[in-house]
């Protein structure tokens, strides 16, 4: 059965830093596609990091250069290390997964296949 458990959302002032987690079970978290997606009020939900199974990554442009994904094997756990945050990057943060261990690109993994699986949430605030 496949859980993901995330943490370490919290309020920052903008130009902060937060690393979110998530604890994967179920699974090995380097078996199949995954990443981070974020939802706030009255907004579309946006995926924002992804990596696949192969390793390789992909960030909407939003993010590109302030985000970074990456996960531990030997922890199974994801992370989103986010830097330089933004009163826009205000949102639930939700992490996602592939609904198997098929090949995806991390863009298609980013935009598409991370939404077949998410976590309870955890919400980042940035204050001005």
């Amino acid at each position: 059965q496949v859980q993901l458990v995330e943490s370490g959302g919290g309020s920052v002032q903008a130009g902060g830093s937060l690393r979110l987690s998530c604890a994967v079970s179920g699974y090995t978290v380097s078996s199949r596609c995954m990443g981070w997606f974020r939802q706030a009020p009255g907004k579309e939900r946006e995926g924002v990091a992804s990596i696949s199974n192969f390793g390789t990554t992909d960030y909407a442009d939003s993010v590109k250069g302030r985000f970074t994904i990456s996960q531990d094997n030997a922890k199974n756990t994801l992370y989103l290390q986010m830097n330089s945050l933004k009163p826009e990057d205000t949102a639930m943060y939700y992490c996602g997964a592939a609904s198997s261990d098929a090949s995806y690109s991390a863009f298609y993994c980013r935009t598409r296949a991370i939404f077949a699986y998410g976590g309870q949430g955890t919400q980042v605030t940035v204050s001005s």
